[in-house]
C-alpha cells in the first residue's frame, strides 16, 4: 500500500503498479494507432477505392477527435471516477477498432477511427495524472520513465509492425491487432483500478466546451490540410485563423471563470512552463524526423518499405530502453543534466541526418537514428516529470491535460511543416528523383534542427530544486 501527498492529506491506494497496467496498455495502443496507420494508407487507399486527400482523414479524423476530447478530460475526471473513465475509454476503443476492422467502406472505417480517438483522448492525460497521485515522490521519475517509454516506443515500432502485418495479412488485421491488448487492459482496469480523483461535479460551462472544440479543430485541420493545399491557401489560413482566434477567447474565458474547464493559471509555475515547452519541442523533433526518415530511406536510398521498417527497429528498441532509464535519472540527479545530454545528442543525430545523400550507407543511417533516439527520451521523460512535479497534486489533472493536448497540436503542426518543406526542397532541386527527394528531406530536417536548438536554450533555463543540485 502506497501513501502519497495529494493537496495536503495522505491517501492510500492498493496495488498502484497493477492499477497502471490498464492505462499503459491503452496508451500504447492509442499512440501505436496514431502513427502506425500512416504506412498503411496506400494499401487502404486501394482497398477502399478513395484518393490520397480522402484517405488522409483516417489520420486527421483520429487526431481531430483526440484534440477535441483532450481539453475536456480534466472536467470529465471531476464528473466521473477514474475507474469509470478508463473502463469506458477502453471499451470505446475496442468498439471503434472492431468497427474499422469490419468496415468495407471508407465511411465505416472513418467512423471507427473517430470512435477510437475518444478512447485515446481520455486515457493519455489520465495516465500521467494518476502517476502523480498514486506514487511517492521518490518513485515518480521511474514510473514517468515507463510512461514515456510507452509514448515514445509506440511510434518507433509502429512502421515495422505494420509493414510486417501488411506483408502477410490484410489491412483489417491492423485493427484486429488492437483488440487483444485492449481486452487485457480492460480486465486489469476492472480488477485493479481504483478511483484516485475527487468527483466534485463542478459547473459545466457550455461556451467553453464549444470554444475548445472549435479552436483545437481549427488548428489540427489547418495543419493537416497544409500539405495538400499549401500554407497560404484559403482553406488552411481560414482554419488556422479560426483556431487561433477562438482559442484566444477560450483562454481569456478560462482565466476569468471561477470554475474553469482547464486551469490555465498553472502556467504561473515556472518549472511547469519550461518543462511543457521542452516536451512540446521534443515531440516536434520526434514526429518530424520519424515522418521524414522512413520516406528518405524508401525514396532517397531506394530501399523497400520492409527494409525501412527494419532499419528503424534498432532505434526503436534503444528508444524504449533509454526512456525507462531517463525516468530513474530524474529521481537521482534531477531534470537538467539528463535533459542537457539528451538535447546535445539529439542535435548530433539531426546533424548526421543532414549529411546524408543517395549513397549513404545503411549503417550510418541506423547510427544517426540511434543517437537521435537516445537523445530525445533523455530530455522527454525528465522534462515531463519536472513539469508535472511542479504542480500541487490537485492540479496534476489540468497539467497532464494541457501537456497531452499541446502534444497533439504540435504533432499535427510539426508533421505538416516537415511535409511542406519536403515538397519545397523536391520542387526546387534538379537531378534524379532520389536526389531531389533527399534534398527535400534535408529541408525538413533543418526544421527539426531548429526545434533542437530552441530546446537547448530551454534546457539552460531549468532550475533544479535545492535537494537535487
Amino acid at each position: 500500500m502506497e501513501k502519497i501527498r495529494k493537496n495536503g492529506p495522505l491517501i492510500s491506494v492498493h496495488h498502484p503498479k497493477l492499477a497502471m497496467v490498464s492505462m499503459l496498455l491503452g496508451a500504447f495502443v492509442g499512440m501505436f494507432s496514431e502513427t502506425s496507420l500512416k504506412i498503411a494508407l496506400p494499401t487502404l487507399m486501394q482497398a477502399l477505392q478513395v484518393n490520397t486527400g480522402t484517405i488522409q482523414w483516417l489520420v486527421t479524423g483520429y487526431m481531430l477527435v483526440i484534440g477535441i476530447v483532450l481539453p475536456l478530460s480534466s472536467l470529465i475526471n471531476r464528473w466521473f471516477t477514474t475507474r469509470q473513465v478508463i473502463i469506458f475509454a477502453l471499451s470505446d476503443f475496442i468498439i471503434g477498432a472492431a468497427i474499422s476492422a469490419l468496415g468495407s467502406s471508407f465511411a465505416v472505417v472513418l467512423v471507427g477511427r473517430m470512435i477510437q480517438g475518444i478512447g485515446t483522448g481520455l486515457i493519455l492525460p489520465l495516465m500521467f495524472a494518476v502517476v502523480m497521485q498514486i506514487f511517492p515522490p521518490q518513485k515518480i521519475g521511474a514510473v514517468m520513465g515507463m510512461c514515456a517509454l510507452v509514448i515514445m516506443f509506440a511510434p518507433a515500432v509502429g512502421p515495422t509492425l505494420t509493414g510486417l502485418i501488411l506483408g502477410k495479412l490484410s489491412w483489417n488485421w491492423i485493427f484486429w491487432l488492437f483488440i487483444p491488448f485492449l481486452a487485457i487492459a480492460l480486465l486489469f482496469a476492472i480488477a485493479s483500478l481504483e478511483n484516485v480523483g475527487n468527483v466534485t461535479r463542478p459547473h459545466v460551462d457550455g461556451l467553453s466546451i464549444v470554444e475548445s472544440a472549435i479552436g483545437c479543430s481549427g488548428l489540427v485541420i489547418g495543419a493537416s490540410l497544409s500539405s495538400r493545399f499549401g500554407w497560404l491557401s484559403v482553406p488552411v489560413i481560414t482554419a488556422l485563423a479560426t483556431g487561433v482566434v477562438v482559442l484566444a477567447f477560450y483562454a481569456h474565458r478560462q482565466l476569468h471563470l471561477a470554475e474553469p474547464i482547464l486551469n490555465l493559471r498553472i502556467f504561473k509555475h515556472r518549472a511547469f512552463t519550461i518543462g511543457t515547452g521542452l516536451v512540446m519541442l521534443d515531440f516536434g523533433i520526434i514526429l518530424s524526423s520519424m515522418y521524414l526518415l522512413p520516406m528518405y530511406i524508401q525514396n532517397g536510398l531506394l530501399l523497400p518499405v520492409a527494409m525501412a521498417g527494419m532499419i528503424m527497429l534498432p532505434g526503436g528498441v534503444v528508444n524504449a530502453i533509454t526512456s525507462a532509464v531517463a525516468g530513474r535519472l530524474y529521481d537521482n540527479v534531477g531534470a537538467k543534466r539528463p535533459a542537457l545530454v539528451g538535447v546535445v545528442l539529439a542535435l548530433v543525430g539531426v546533424l548526421m541526418l543532414l549529411t546524408t545523400s543517395t549513397r549513404t550507407t545503411v549503417a550510418f543511417v541506423i547510427a544517426a537514428h540511434i543517437i537521435l533516439m537516445i537523445g530525445c527520451p533523455l530530455f522527454m521523460a525528465p522534462s515531463q516529470t519536472s513539469a508535472l512535479n511542479a504542480l500541487p497534486g490537485i492540479l496534476s489533472n489540468d497539467g497532464s491535460t494541457i501537456l497531452n493536448t499541446m502534444q497533439q497540436v504540435v504533432g499535427a503542426v510539426a508533421t505538416a511543416v516537415a511535409t511542406s518543406l519536403l515538397e519545397l526542397g523536391r520542387r526546387g532541386t534538379a537531378g534524379t528523383a532520389a536526389a531531389r527527394f533527399t534534398t527535400g528531406a534535408h529541408y525538413g530536417f533543418y526544421f527539426t534542427l531548429i526545434l533542437a536548438i530552441i530546446a537547448f536554450v530551454f534546457v539552460l533555463m531549468i532550475r533544479e530544486p535545492e535537494n537535487q543540485k
